[in-house]
Formats: C-alpha cells, structure tokens, sequence
C-alpha cells in the first residue's frame, strides 16, 4: 500500500479550490484565479491545519502547472539546497505542460532561516518570467518584509460567524470520508473532536484514523477530548500553587498554546485588579509571540503562567 493511500490526510486532500472547506472571500480570491489561469506569487498565512499548503497544491494541480514542494523545516532550512532545487527547477522550461509559469511551494517558510529568505527573494526576482513562488506559513511575522512585499498576502482567518458553517461543512466531510473507510462513529464524537482542534482539519482528520484503527471511534475517547478549562488554571494562579499549575500545564499542553494564552486572559478579567490587566495581557503577548520561535512550547506556556503568577494582584 502507498504512503498517500494509507494516511487520510493525503488519500483525501481536496484536489480542487472548490473542494477546499474555506470561508468565502477566501475561496472566491483563488477561484478567481484559477479563473483567469494564472496566479501571482503568494503568502498564504493561518493557523496549522487550516489548508494551506492543500491551496497552494491545489491551485497549482487545477492549473495544470508543474510544481515542487520544499519544506522550510526541513530541507528548505539549507542554503545551499534550496539554492540548486529552485535554481534547477525555476530556470527550465517545462516538458509536461503548457502553461507558462512553474510554481516552487515552500511550505512553513516561516522555519526557514534569514539567508534563505534573502536568496528566495532573489529568486522571485530573477526567474519572474517562468516560476512562481507560494509561500505557506504559521506566522508571517518569521518572513522578511521583502518577501511580504513581493507576494500577494492571504491571511487564513475565520470569524465568529463563519465558524459554524465551516464546521459543519467539515463534518459532513468526515462524515463521508469515515464511511469510505467502513469507521462507525457517534456523532457527538466527532463534533467534540472538531470543537476541540477547530481549524485544524488535518489534526480531526489524523485523531479520528488514529481511533477508528479498529473499525470504530468509541465514545471513551471524549475522556481525551476536553475542553481547555481556564478558570481552573486560574485559580492555581491565584493560589500561587506552582505544582498543581504544572501539572495543570502538563495535561493541556496538547492544546494549542496561543488558544490556552487567550482563554487564561478572558478569565483573568474578572479576578485581578486594575493595574494588574495591563500587566497580565503584557505578559501574555510577549509569551505569544515567543511561541513563533521556542522550542518547548510546555516550558514557555508555564513561564508565562508562572511570571502572570509571580507579577499580578489578584481580588
């Protein structure tokens, strides 16, 4: 059995933008442009799992254009790689197709180094006329002004209203995928899944294979899949109890951080004093923004926890 026949992930990724499940204006910027036949380069911007690099991929497949992934946590990190992959590929003359333009994708660009952003703008540059570049990335912060400037940027972000539509769309989706694969689930599973991990498909989708492994997803997994609890955490920081914040910490940090950051702010509302919010929503963009770059995001969640901890008065 093939890898992509094996992972869903893969076995089911859209292959088309109207297969994509994305908010409207955002599909309807990259229809337009599989309208017109022709892309410009790109930054595509979002969360993990939202459907980047599946655009990316499948603006180029719906465009019949040859293309190359390289990987910016990967190989893309080397100077000397991602110089000869790209050169090799942008300045030749395609043999498989038509149209005009190749397209590089580099995928996480955001973990690729400065050097390597220096040379990819170059690139962009001096192969215009027979290559474009798609950038995917967590955080555009990570990217040179240079490379934002030279790219149209599409930011991935879902508001508050389309958030259900979405969903739901995402569940009928799963619905269909997991009877292809003969996986009998509850419903409410599955919604609690999607709840927990919104926006990220590919996560949903990785935890139901990983569960439906027998044949079924049981109802025993929702033990696993709860919700983020912040006004337990803040009562650790109220009581200034560092072992139960740890553990605390150790339990959720299965979660995304940024998520955990924002719901610990909401609750801190209401049980610090005054001058104290301000000091607590300082803290908690300066942790934000570390998490684009730490290595341990459990060591920097329970740092921003603990100095939160150590600085405010709480009521």
């Amino acid at each position: 059995m093939m890898k992509n026949d094996f992972l869903w992930v893969e076995k089911y990724r859209p292959r088309t933008i109207g297969e994509c499940i994305l908010p409207l204006g955002i599909k309807k910027t990259f229809q337009e442009f599989v309208d017109a036949g022709e892309i410009p380069n790109l930054l595509l911007s979002g969360p993990a799992g939202i459907g980047k690099t599946t655009v990316a991929r499948a603006l180029c497949e719906q465009l019949g254009c040859d293309y190359i992934v390289i990987n910016g946590s990967d190989e893309g990190r080397f100077l000397d790689t991602v110089r000869n992959q790209a050169k090799n590929f942008a300045s030749t003359v395609s043999l498989t197709t038509s149209k005009k333009h190749k397209v590089i994708i580099i995928d996480e660009a955001d973990n690729t180094t400065h050097d390597v952003q220096l040379l990819l703008r170059a690139n962009i540059e001096a192969f215009y006329s027979n290559c474009r570049f798609i950038f995917t990335c967590n955080y555009k912060n990570k990217l040179i002004e240079p490379l934002h400037s030279r790219c149209a940027v599409v930011d991935f972000t879902i508001d508050a209203v389309q958030r259900p539509k979405l969903a739901s769309n995402f569940f009928q989706r799963l619905k269909g995928i997991l009877e292809k694969e003969n996986v009998k689930a509850d419903d409410k599973v599955l919604v609690e899944l999607i709840q927990k991990h919104f926006p990220d498909w590919r996560r949903v989708l990785n935890e139901c294979q990983r569960h439906g492994v027998g044949g079924s997803i049981e109802t025993s997994i929702l033990a696993e899949v709860h919700d983020i609890n912040a006004s337990t955490v803040v009562k650790y920081l109220q009581q200034k109890n560092f072992h139960e914040l740890r553990k605390w910490v150790a339990n959720n940090i299965d979660n995304d951080a940024g998520v955990i950051m924002r719901k610990v702010y909401d609750e801190l509302n209401k049980v610090v004093d005054g001058p104290s919010v301000a000091a607590s929503v300082l803290i908690i963009a300066k942790y934000q923004y570390q998490a684009a770059f730490v290595v341990d995001q459990e060591i920097n969640l329970l740092a921003c926890l603990t100095e939160i901890m150590a600085e405010c008065t709480f009521k």
